[in-house]
């Protein structure tokens, strides 16, 4: 029997950038080997994964990771691969986790990454999404603490304006493993969203497939979240999200410490929200409140200091979930914050910068910036030059970037101001990582997902 094969032309939209990368392939239905080989006409050989979740009855969808160029010929060959006797990186799992309630962790070839499903007890160290993350070359853990997480996602549900906090701190989300092999892993994250205060917001579903590739320097996120529409700051929201990444550098360390995007949106600095609700805060602890076990547990916990407490901290008291105030009293309070955040932000004593350089957030006020919309963006460390590159498939039309040096903790958000969420639901995220701090630009336009197609010969 002969061995069929396919050639493809490869097109890259991006012809100046050559970058290892995943590539979807669509080949005939009838190849349904889980592995095939492809090869490149610049010496290139490497193994492609059947995505079973992807193929249908006319065609079947396979991810290959190889060195793209534009116009180089590719070829793939219709017989089986031996998951053992793949040559190059695999994806593998690693069996000492560092979280109990991880799903994976695994060893991309590139990165080293854990994976969990949250607790549901409403800490920091509840947080479902990527817990640790590090790339194999430079072996510094981004989450070294479990208390912060890569891949949740926050507004319009879990703030304040709803009485919640957020999914990955409030929610053990089920696990679906997708795909399994050794080229391609991809999770399947999904839950119920608690109902908060808000009427239309309750009853919500959520899903995140994070997908994750052998030896590639990226890897992909989409979320998808049920029909919704409310407002937030005073304005409509309609299927608009917060999908929001911590970091860690250790107290008075930096893991990023410059904001870049790609064509240097203009940003306003300071977050007076965050001192207002704080405020709130203060004035709530000390108060008559009718009192309670868990209300009392938040005015110990707060009184000690406030100051300096995480911020999911001094949120839980406001949490519907936390029950430390009665529905009435909830409303009254972040009433009172609303209505003052929304004056605030629209003043005009903090007025916008266009920069010229990428952004020292922890020199201006409250180490936070707020910018506009973006399709690309970057944080970096100037010092190691290690650099996390977002690129979305859909532009979010704001950001908080926070780079906190007294807790070292850092946050790149799709929110605008007073939290307005503001990356459309269902866009893929990809990260890249890496020592890209001077090239990050020419890395994104290597990466962007869609940009490489292949035809048939």
């Amino acid at each position: 029997m002969n061995t069929q094969t396919k050639k493809f032309t490869v097109r890259n939209t991006e012809k100046g950038a050559s970058r290892l990368q995943p590539v979807t392939i669509e080949l005939p239905a009838s190849w349904i080997s889980p592995l095939i080989r492809g090869t490149s006409d610049d010496g290139q050989t490497f193994v492609a994964q059947r995505i079973a979740s992807q193929s249908t009855g006319d065609a079947s969808v396979y991810i290959g990771v190889f060195t793209v160029r534009d116009g180089q010929s590719v070829q793939f060959e219709d017989t089986p691969v031996d998951a053992d006797s793949v040559d190059g990186p695999v994806i593998t799992e690693v069996p000492d986790t560092r979280e109990r309630d991880a799903i994976c962790r695994l060893n991309t070839g590139y990165f080293d990454l854990e994976l969990c499903r949250g607790t549901g007890k409403g800490e920091g160290a509840s947080k479902w999404g990527i817990r640790h993350f590090s790339s194999l070359a430079q072996n510094f853990d981004l989450l070294a603490s479990g208390n912060n997480a890569i891949g949740g996602f926050y507004g319009p549900f879990f703030t304040p304006d709803n009485g919640l906090i957020n999914p990955p701190e409030h929610v053990v989300a089920d696990v679906t493993a997708v795909e399994v092999g050794p080229i391609v892993r991809r999770y399947r994250l999904s839950g119920r969203i608690p109902d908060g205060l808000l009427p239309e917001l309750k009853g919500k579903s959520f899903a995140i497939d994070f997908t994750f590739y052998a030896g590639a320097d990226c890897f992909d996120r989409v979320y998808h979240v049920d029909h919704f529409q409310t407002q937030v700051n005073g304005r409509s929201v309609t299927d608009r999200i917060t999908v929001g990444d911590e970091f860690e550098g250790g107290q008075n360390a930096l893991a990023f410490d410059r904001f870049d995007s790609f064509n240097r949106t203009p940003y306003r600095s300071g977050d007076p929200y965050a001192e207002l609700l704080k405020q709130e805060v203060k004035r709530t602890i000390s108060s008559d409140e009718p009192g309670n076990e868990r209300f009392g547990y938040f005015q110990k916990l707060l009184n000690r200091d406030l100051e300096n407490a995480h911020w999911d901290l001094y949120w839980r008291l406001f949490s519907y979930w936390e029950h430390a105030l009665d529905e009435d009293s909830l409303n009254e309070h972040l009433g009172h914050v609303r209505s003052v955040a929304h004056v605030v932000a629209d003043k005009e004593d903090r007025v916008w910068q266009f920069p010229e350089a990428p952004v020292n957030v922890s020199q201006v006020d409250d180490q936070t910036i707020f910018a506009g919309p973006a399709q690309y963006s970057a944080e970096f460390n100037t010092e190691t030059g290690q650099c996390m590159i977002w690129l979305t498939s859909s532009p979010s039309s704001a950001f908080q970037i926070v780079q906190r040096p007294q807790s070292g903790w850092v946050n790149w958000g799709t929110n605008g101001e007073n939290e307005c969420p503001s990356l459309p639901v269902g866009s893929t995220v990809r990260s890249i990582y890496g020592p890209y701090a001077d090239s990050w630009r020419d890395e994104a336009l290597g990466h962007i997902p869609g940009a490489v197609r292949l035809e048939a010969c």
